[in-house]
């Protein structure tokens, strides 16, 4: 019982993750010795010689979602920052959803808000159908405006964007051909 109660303070205490450069470790081992709790370090090996973030900007601010329908799932980021464009999967909006229609499903909730141009979106879908990838990537653009902006969140929902379709595929029992459907049956 004794070694319990020794244990658990250690184990409750949260661990802080800091970021360093791979030449600045040494400064992190000094910070972890002095800190009441315990530190995670993490070596930054993208970074150039002088310590600054090859990639990535520190000034991209964005809100993260996820929208969902059947089996389809959309995380999006909405960018506040940069070049407004559009892409889902690494590719350009256009050319992963061809047609008109799915245009109009996925940007709904931007042009109900009249915000079609105001922010850089990427996205990445999986699972289900293509019908089923744009109604889950409005759900999730839906979901990330209203982060980005709680006085948006009665028109939504009054368009019915925020609502999450639960209507999915019904599991196939045993005993029968589909999930309703029984075998042929003849009296005679």
């Amino acid at each position: 019982m004794n070694n319990k109660s020794q244990e658990s303070p250690a184990k409750a205490a949260p661990k802080r993750v800091v970021r360093v450069a791979a030449k600045a470790e040494e400064d992190a081992k000094v910070v972890a010795q002095t800190a009441a709790q315990p530190v995670v370090v993490v070596a930054d090996l993208e970074n150039d010689a002088d310590g600054t973030d090859a990639g990535k900007k520190k000034s991209d601010r964005y809100y993260e979602a996820v929208g969902r329908r059947k089996t389809a799932t959309a995380r999006v980021r909405l960018y506040t920052r940069g070049d407004k464009n559009f892409s889902v999967n690494d590719q350009p909006f256009d050319k992963y959803f061809k047609g008109i229609e799915f245009k109009n499903i996925i940007e709904a909730p931007l042009v109900k808000m009249n915000c079609t141009d105001r922010f850089r979106i990427t996205a990445v879908v999986k699972g289900g159908g293509v019908v089923s990838q744009a109604e889950a990537l409005r759900h999730g653009i839906t979901r990330a405006l209203v982060l980005f902006n709680a006085d948006f969140k009665k028109r939504l929902k009054k368009s019915g964007y925020l609502t999450r379709d639960p209507r999915m595929k019904e599991r196939k029992k045993p005993g029968l051909k589909k999930a309703r459907r029984a075998p042929q049956w003849a009296k005679r």
